[in-house]
């Protein structure tokens, strides 16, 4: 597990990052979303060692992490770091002898990556020949090289048409089913409800929520779906609730006192016929602009 203990960073009498707090726990994807300036690639470039600690610490694996630990992760950074005039084999090739691949193993894994990623055929290509999406792709397979222990990566999916997205998609689950903590930023809120087991959210430095999907979205004031056989208009008057949209037969409210909802459904079904009555949970989008307001 990857541990963010009360981390915070300063730059002159301005806090980038306010006491954040959270876990990347082993065999789960963790998206870590907010608004432009809200801390996130801040807070990945101290976890990485590239940006200093003010305060707070960094643990893996139940210690206080090291430079040689940092050495066994993948990161994607903000600023993309590979060469633009040089071949994509060669670069790719080199940043995995770097971490310690050999030069037949690391050829070998790069050409299957290019090969998963559509760019079997580019290998000897200039990066700058390739469009952005697909510069996008070789900078991914920069950061999966050779198999990291634990995977941070900063908006890895910006600039990847929907194939590129599947097969990033795919990737990081096989990693997450080797027990490998993935931590990835990014600003496109319906693919991170879609992959992530977990979440956490910035907002002015500060982590204003974090947990599961599921956490996040029961977490909120209640709220449910009302559709009667016949007009709606009398939840208006019952107290306890806040009725929230109303249109004929269906009525959404919001529970403001507890047991409302099932002194509802009573008089509801005291009235006649009840054709549903449901919760109803916030999108991801919803819980983010409320835990960012």
């Amino acid at each position: 597990m990857l541990e963010i203990r009360e981390l915070t960073r300063r730059f002159g009498d301005a806090t980038a990052v306010d006491r954040v707090s959270f876990e990347v726990p082993a065999g789960q994807m963790t998206g870590f979303v907010g608004a432009n300036g809200a801390g996130k690639t801040t807070t990945m470039r101290m976890v990485m060692g590239v940006l200093g600690i003010n305060e707070g610490e960094v643990r893996w694996r139940g210690a206080p992490i090291t430079r040689l630990d940092r050495r066994t992760f993948g990161y994607m950074p903000e600023e993309r770091g590979l060469y633009p005039k040089q071949p994509i084999i060669d670069q790719l090739v080199y940043v995995a002898q770097l971490k310690g691949m050999g030069r037949v193993e690391a050829r070998s894994q790069v050409q299957e990556l290019l090969e998963r990623f559509g760019l079997g055929d580019r290998g000897k290509d200039h990066l700058e020949k390739l469009s952005l999406g697909n510069q996008q792709r070789v900078q991914i397979i920069a950061s999966v090289l050779p198999k990291p222990a634990a995977l941070i990566l900063d908006e890895p999916f910006s600039g990847l048409d929907p194939l590129a997205v599947d097969s990033m998609a795919d990737l990081l689950r096989e990693y997450t089913r080797d027990d490998i903590p993935v931590l990835f930023s990014s600003h496109q809120l319906d693919l991170v409800e879609r992959l992530c087991d977990r979440l956490v959210v910035l907002a002015h430095g500060r982590r204003v929520a974090a947990g599961t999907v599921s956490e996040l979205r029961d977490a909120g004031v209640p709220r449910f779906r009302l559709v009667l056989g016949g007009d709606a208009g009398w939840v208006r008057d019952h107290s306890g609730l806040e009725v929230l949209d109303l249109d004929g037969t269906t009525a959404l409210v919001e529970v403001r006192r507890t047991g409302a909802e099932q002194q509802l459904i009573a008089e509801a079904t005291s009235r006649g016929d009840v054709h549903e009555f449901v919760r109803v949970r916030p999108a991801l989008s919803e819980i983010y602009r409320e835990a960012t307001a």
